[in-house]
C-alpha cells in the first residue's frame, strides 16, 4: 500500500518543520503550505489521503474564522478527504463549530506525538473507507440509470415525457413506458419505501418484474396482482412499494389502470376538467391476497396524464409548506396548451422555485400527452 498523503497548512514555518518530521519518521508522505489560498490550489490539483489545518492565519489569530472559511472551501471540492483541525487559540465553541463543519478532529497546539499520530491514521483509514463507498455508491446510481428507460417509446399521436432525479446517489423512485404495439404502452411509475440502496435495490426488483410480464399479463390489475406476489416473496418485512400501472392504446382513446396505493394521476382534458386516477387497491408487498380492481378511462386528443411521486407533491419550503396537489392542479389548468416538454419543465421550475432548496426526496414525473391532430 502506498504510504498515505498528508497535506499541512500552517503559517508557522517551526510547526510545519517540526510535522513534516514528524509524519516523514511514521511513514507519511507529506506537504506543506503556508496560507489557505495555497491550500485550495493543492487540494484542487493534488490527491491527498488527509488534510492538517491550521485553524489561525495572517488575518486573525484568535477566532478561526479563516480556518473554517477554509474547511468549506475544501468541503465543496472534496467531500470525503478527512480534515484534522489545529489550533493554539483553542475553545469548546471552536471546536464544536469546526466538527460542525465537517471537521473530523479537533487538536490543541501544542500536540502530543502519539495522540496525533494516532488520529492520522485512524482518520486516513476511515477517509479510505468513506471514499469506497462514494465510488460503490457512484457506480449504483450507473446501474440504475441504465435500469431507466434512455428515451420514451414512440407511439402513434402521443408524446410521452419523463424526469427522475433520486435524492441522493440512488434511490426508490422508478418509472417505465413500453411499447407494447404501434398504438398501445405500458406506462408505470412506483415509489418504495426509504432512500438510498435498500430502496433502489427493491426498485430494482420492480423494475425487472415488470419488464418481464408486460408483454405477457394485459390487464393492469393482473399485473399488480403478480408484483405484489413478487414483492412479497422477495422483500423484507415492512418495506412496500406504492405503484400505477396502465395500458394506453392511442387508437381507441382508452386507457386501463390500477393504483396500488401510488399517488393518483391527474388526468387533465383538454377543457381543464380534471380525473384522478385512483382505482385499484393497496401498497404492493404487505397483504399477500390483496385484491386490486381496475379503472378505466377515455383518453382523448388534447388530453394530458401527469404522474408523480410524492417528493414532487411533498417538496417542503424552508417554512415546511408542502406544495401540493392543489397548486400542480393550477399549474395544469393554466397550461395545459404547453407542449408536454415545456409543461414537465415548468413544472419542475415551480417546484424548485417553492422548495428553494435541493429536493429532501426522490422525485418522479411523467407526462403523456394524445396529439390533437393524432
Amino acid at each position: 500500500m502506498d504510504s498515505p498523503r498528508i497535506l499541512i497548512a500552517d503559517d508557522q514555518p517551526h510547526v510545519l518543520d517540526a510535522l513534516q518530521l514528524l509524519l516523514k519518521n511514521e511513514g507519511f508522505v507529506s506537504e506543506a503550505v503556508n496560507s489557505p489560498a495555497a491550500a485550495i490550489d493543492a487540494v484542487e490539483n493534488r490527491n491527498f489521503d488527509l488534510l492538517l489545518l491550521d485553524l489561525n492565519y495572517s488575518r486573525d489569530t484568535t477566532s478561526g474564522a479563516e480556518g473554517l472559511e477554509l474547511l468549506s472551501r475544501i468541503r465543496e471540492l472534496d467531500s470525503a478527504v478527512p480534515v484534522v483541525l489545529m489550533t493554539a487559540m483553542g475553545s469548546i465553541e471552536l471546536a464544536v463549530e469546526a466538527m460542525q463543519s465537517g471537521g473530523r478532529d479537533f487538536v490543541q497546539k501544542p500536540w502530543d506525538n502519539e495522540k496525533l499520530l494516532g488520529s492520522l491514521r485512524r482518520h486516513v483509514e476511515e477517509g479510505h473507507v468513506l471514499r469506497e463507498r462514494q465510488h460503490e455508491m457512484k457506480e449504483a446510481r450507473y446501474t440504475q440509470q441504465r435500469l431507466l428507460p434512455d428515451e420514451m417509446p414512440r407511439l402513434n399521436g402521443c408524446d410521452i415525457q419523463a424526469f427522475w432525479k433520486p435524492a441522493g446517489e440512488v434511490g426508490g423512485d422508478y418509472f417505465d413506458a413500453i411499447r407494447l404495439s404501434d398504438t398501445a404502452a405500458a406506462i408505470c411509475i412506483a415509489d418504495v419505501a426509504g432512500k438510498g440502496l435498500p430502496a433502489a435495490l427493491l426498485m430494482a426488483n420492480v423494475q425487472a418484474s415488470v419488464r418481464g410480464l408486460a408483454h405477457q399479463i394485459s390487464s393492469p390489475e393482473q399485473m399488480c396482482r403478480e408484483l405484489n406476489r413478487v414483492a412479497i416473496e422477495n422483500t423484507r418485512s415492512g418495506k412496500f412499494t406504492t405503484l400505477f400501472y396502465g395500458v394506453l392504446d392511442s387508437a381507441s382513446g382508452t386507457l386501463h389502470y390500477t393504483n396500488a396505493g401510488h399517488v393518483p394521476p391527474v388526468l387533465i382534458r383538454q377543457d381543464g376538467s380534471i380525473a384522478r386516477l385512483s382505482e385499484g387497491g393497496t401498497v404492493l408487498g404487505i397483504f399477500p391476497d390483496a385484491p386490486y380492481a381496475q379503472g378505466r378511462t377515455a383518453f382523448e386528443p388534447g388530453d394530458r396524464l401527469v404522474l408523480m411521486t410524492d417528493g414532487i407533491t411533498e417538496a417542503t419550503n424552508l417554512q415546511r409548506e408542502e406544495f401540493g396537489e392543489d397548486r400542480l392542479i393550477q399549474l395544469l389548468r393554466e397550461n395545459k396548451d404547453l407542449p408536454a416538454v415545456d409543461l414537465q419543465a415548468v413544472l419542475l421550475e415551480a417546484v424548485a422555485s417553492f422548495a428553494g432548496q435541493p429536493l429532501q426526496d426522490d422525485a418522479t414525473l411523467m407526462i403523456v400527452s394524445l396529439n390533437p391532430q393524432a
